[in-house]
């Protein structure tokens, strides 16, 4: 049998008469945890908000026999183990509600407590047993169809690419906190890898084998994001149609990485802080905690506490969040990995694509080593992989390079001179209107991304991506 703390677990006590219930309360009340109810009724509601481990109910009760209560058991809870107490040798009764499904056990009174003590652990042992049995079955289903939404590529899977002083120092942290179960805080600009180093951290655990669940935060906004992580039961929400596990119960034994988490309400607040304090999780429109572990990874730009600047986040959360802060450099301060960057992108690129060229001459790799590379690592990717497409050779040269400062940032316009019939795209006139409402934003508030931000009711992250876009230096 199962070496289990018996305490941890709930045992219903089902009985109409109360002197019955008292009886077992001075049996078993130190070894278990007891719920009593006087009666079917009472049972049932107890039922509305409680997941029994193991279910005791007297045969003989009015309006609503033991064994019917016990058939409800089952209906809504199928691992929980039904044990009926009989003080009538009904045997006919008896075999077609254990055949059936609705009984596991029966025990004719008067019962002895030590007898009775090895039956209520055999049942909490099974019900534990089935419990996890059915929840690993979930997790692999809901896992393998996670897996199929997403682009995995092994090349880039826990590898982190670099020679230089600060790569070495961000692949010792990750080896430091790896082996631990601590939260840790990716911070850095956008287009570095962070992501990378949250799988590096992943992989090199011992949940190397259990789920790695990355979820994007900008995805999913207001209630949405809640739901997504923990889940919800059916009919909490319209259009709640059916019970549904959340990431953090799909990332269970594994990883969870949440990608630019810039806008927490208070609910995720409270249940990360609730994940974080005690390991457990509760779906939305349910009453039951739901036990969790899992490691969670975060990323942040530029910092945590521009990140979450001007929000209201719970202190301790705060803290616990920031236990162990990795910081990644920009790429121009580390141009020592540059090189190895972009011949380890070349490489990944001309495995999916046979025609694309292989190596680079000297000259473009100076070129390269040479750029400030404001998108960062992952402009240092496109660029790579739209060389390796205009080579149309094996080697690529300085004229197949084009970077994004040229691509992207467009010449300033008037925006109160631009007119139709002006000579200007529609696209450029746009980019006008806009670069001029960003200016007047970052003007207004001072230069405080987060409050324009938020202003413009769009994430940080895209903040980012329009001020780089339109060439504004801010």
């Amino acid at each position: 049998m199962k070496d289990l703390d018996w305490s941890a677990y709930d045992v219903l006590v089902v009985d109409d008469e109360s002197d019955n219930l008292d009886a077992f309360r001075f049996a078993f009340r130190k070894s278990f945890r007891l719920h009593y109810a006087q009666g079917g009724e009472q049972a049932l509601a107890t039922l509305a908000t409680l997941e029994p481990a193991v279910v005791v109910a007297d045969q003989r009760m009015p309006r609503m026999s033991g064994i019917e209560l016990l058939r409800e058991v089952k209906s809504r809870y199928p691992d929980t183990y039904a044990i009926l107490l009989t003080a009538y040798a009904d045997l006919d009764v008896l075999i077609d509600a254990v055949n059936s499904g609705a009984v596991d056990r029966y025990v004719q009174k008067p019962w002895d407590s030590k007898e009775f003590t090895v039956i209520l652990r055999q049942g909490v042992s099974s019900w534990a047993t089935l419990r996890d049995n059915r929840r690993m079955r979930e997790q692999l289903d809901q896992y393998a169809g996670y897996l199929e939404k997403q682009q995995r590529d092994p090349i880039d899977f826990g590898e982190i690419v670099g020679g230089g002083a600060a790569t070495e120092a961000v692949l010792l942290k990750v080896a430091e906190v790896a082996a631990t179960s601590t939260p840790v805080l990716i911070e850095g600009e956008s287009g570095l890898e962070k992501d990378v180093v949250a799988r590096a951290i992943h992989v090199g655990s011992p949940r190397e084998d259990r789920p790695f669940v990355s979820v994007t935060c900008a995805a999913f906004e207001g209630e949405t994001l809640e739901r997504e992580l923990f889940g919800y039961r059916r009919g909490s929400f319209e259009g709640a149609f059916q019970d549904r596990a959340g990431r953090f119960e799909l990332a269970h034994g594994g990883t969870l990485y949440l990608h630019e988490p810039t806008d927490l309400s208070r609910g995720v607040g409270a249940g990360l802080l609730r994940l974080l304090k005690h390991g457990e999780v509760e779906r939305i429109g349910e009453t039951l905690a739901r036990p969790v572990d899992v490691r969670l990874v975060m990323s942040v730009t530029p910092s945590f506490a521009e990140a979450f600047l001007g929000q209201e986040l719970l202190p301790e959360l705060a803290s616990r969040l920031r236990v162990f802060p990795i910081v990644l450099l920009p790429l121009r301060q580390r141009r020592e990995d540059i090189r190895p960057l972009a011949e380890h992108f070349l490489e990944k690129y001309a495995r999916r694509n046979a025609r694309a060229a292989t190596r680079m001459s000297a000259e473009a790799l100076a070129r390269l080593e040479e750029y400030d590379w404001p998108g960062n690592v992952r402009e240092l990717e496109n660029v790579v992989e739209r060389a390796a497409i205009l080579a149309r050779g094996d080697v690529i040269e300085p004229v197949h390079l084009s970077f994004q400062d040229a691509l992207t940032a467009p010449a300033p316009v008037d925006v109160q001179a631009t007119r139709v019939g002006d000579g200007l795209t529609l696209g450029r006139r746009l980019n006008a209107i806009e670069r001029h409402e960003l200016i007047q934003a970052l003007e207004k508030f001072g230069g405080n991304k987060a409050e324009v931000a938020r202003a413009l009711g769009i994430h940080r992250t895209t903040l980012y991506y329009r001020l780089k876009k339109l060439g504004i230096d801010a």
